[in-house]
Order: C-alpha cells, then structure tokens, then sequence
C-alpha cells in the first residue's frame, strides 16, 4: 500500500489524539469529513492502523513501579514461546527479542516492590527461563509517542 504526505497527516493527527473527529482531521489536512474517513478505513484495512486505544497513566491506577528484566532462556527457546508465556502476565507490558547475553528483555509494571517480585518469581517459573537479570526503573526521562514520519507543509 502507498501512503502518501495526506496519509502521513491524517496518521500523526490520529497519534496525537485519536478522538479527533474525521472534520478536525479535515481542516487540518485540507479534506473533507467523508474523505478523511475513506482513508482511515483504508488505512485500517491495510493494517497501517490496527487500532486505537485509551493510553493511561500507570501511576493513576496505582501501578507505579517498572522494571525492565533480562530473560535467560534455554537453548530451543522460540520467540513463539517467549511471546506466548509473557502474554500470560497481566504486568507485562512489553516483550522483545534482543541482541547481547540475553535472549528477551521483559517491561514489567506493578503497584509496588511486592507486587514487582511476585510477578516476577512467576516469570521466573516459566519452564524455558534459566537466569534472570532485573533493572528497576527510577524515573521516566523521555516518554513519548512512536514518531510518524510527517512532511513540512509547502512554504
């Protein structure tokens, strides 16, 4: 699918805030209502967009601790499997593949240091996980949304 310079502003639009109604994306990028829509559902349809969701404050919950684990897995471990097992983990809320000693990293969230063991004794348990290794994050510095590639309008 192409995505031309009109669907790159209609994306980073969406970005910013997905409750923008297709006439405030419009008038940003100088389309109608019905066009807008058109595109977002063609968008959609080629899976450049999967979806849209509420992005919540952790700490507005109570979740207030994260950390970041390093996943030893034995030597047949897939990523499949690795994907799998996280997702069985309400805390977890990242899972990747890496290069280095480790064979995953884990972005865990909890409500306190308790609750940030706990979850993590039941990573540990999962069958393919020999070794871990766990960094607490102290502070957030930079928490942004994933850029979209955005052309300069015309001078």
């Amino acid at each position: 699918m192409q995505i031309d310079a009109v669907d790159q502003r209609i994306i980073a639009s969406l970005v910013a805030d997905a409750r923008s109604s297709y006439a405030d994306i419009g008038a940003r990028v100088s389309l109608s209502a019905p066009a807008v829509k058109r595109r977002v559902d063609r968008l959609r349809a080629a899976g450049v967009i999967r979806g849209f969701t509420a992005v919540v404050d952790p700490s507005a919950v109570g979740w207030t601790t994260e950390a970041f684990i390093e996943l030893f897995c034995t030597g047949r471990t897939t990523p499949a499997q690795i994907a799998a097992a996280t997702r069985q983990h309400p805390e977890v809320v990242g899972a990747y593949t890496v290069s280095g000693e480790a064979d995953a990293l884990v972005h865990l969230r909890a409500a306190d240091i308790a609750h940030l063991e706990q979850a993590l004794e039941r990573l540990r348990a999962e069958s393919f996980v020999t070794a871990t290794k766990s960094m607490i994050v102290l502070s957030r510095l930079v928490d942004a949304p994933p850029p979209v590639a955005v052309p300069e309008p015309p001078a």
